[in-house]
């Protein structure tokens, strides 16, 4: 399998698990009202569903793109000593007065 599918499914993954967790914890503190309303409503496994997918989706695409941008190299190096920056000098112009 290529890495970057590899890539793609792992973190999806954890994009589900972290919604399932917010979900629960949605459902556990019971904000605005969320834990009544699918408690207590014949319709509530789809409300739950419908919740848990669009989290999925929204958690997935910002784990991936998370892990996607993490993958860029650094154009510095991270270990060494310092190096000096060296600014430069400005050039001396003679400039003839008597041309104006």
């Amino acid at each position: 399998m290529p890495p970057l599918i590899r890539l793609y499914i792992t973190q999806t993954m954890v994009g589900f698990v972290l919604s399932v967790v917010f979900v629960a914890m949605l459902l556990a503190f019971d904000v605005a009202g969320l834990r009544h309303l699918i408690l207590n409503s014949s319709e509530g496994w789809l409300a739950l569903i419908l919740l848990l997918i669009a989290n999925t989706t929204v958690f997935a695409a910002a784990q991936f793109g998370i892990a996607v941008m993490r993958l860029a190299e650094d154009d510095e190096p991270r270990k060494g000593r310092m190096q000096p920056v060296h600014l430069p000098t400005p050039a001396l112009v003679r400039v003839d007065r008597r041309r104006r």
